[in-house]
């Protein structure tokens, strides 16, 4: 898996390391894979500071400031939740740039509303959201979390080589 991301990753830790700045993520549906992504290129300590897999709601507010009531409000896998949790590792860690997602792998979890493949990333920089947008991928769970850590690492790469 991630050595078809490994040339995504040397871009953003050899941006990351001209701009003296750190990143994290906050990660829920892919449990983890962005930061191992990231970490799997060695070195990465010098620009990857932390991940948080906030796979429950309960880890979403402990670990990242979620309030409850936008979790209830909007649901995990929400434009709202995921600004939040971006806000949220910055505001808890010392970074630079943070990534979140969240969003419905499947094959259960999906509705009308929001289908299995449904992701919610934001990304965060010096305190502020710079981009919160939905996905929708195709594909079976593996698939879905594996689009997803592409599409991240993607927008992460394009924020901070701009």
């Amino acid at each position: 898996m991630f050595a078809d991301d490994t040339e995504l990753i040397q871009r953003i830790a050899l941006a990351l390391i001209r701009r003296k700045e750190r990143m994290g993520v906050a990660e829920s549906c892919t449990g983890g894979l962005i930061g191992a992504a990231c970490t799997s290129l060695s070195g990465s300590s010098q620009w990857f500071e932390r991940g948080v897999v906030s796979y429950s709601d309960q880890s979403k507010t402990e670990l990242l400031g979620v309030p409850p009531a936008l979790i209830a409000l909007h649901g995990s896998v929400s434009e709202a939740v995921a600004g939040h949790m971006a806000r949220g590792l910055l505001a808890h860690a010392p970074l630079d740039w943070a990534l979140a997602v969240t969003g419905i792998a499947g094959p259960t979890g999906g509705s009308e509303g929001k289908p299995v493949g449904t992701v919610w990333l934001a990304l965060a920089h010096d305190g502020r959201l710079v981009r919160c947008w939905q996905e929708r991928f195709d594909g079976d769970r593996h698939a879905v979390r594996l689009a997803t850590v592409r599409v991240g690492l993607q927008a992460l790469c394009d924020a901070v080589e701009d």
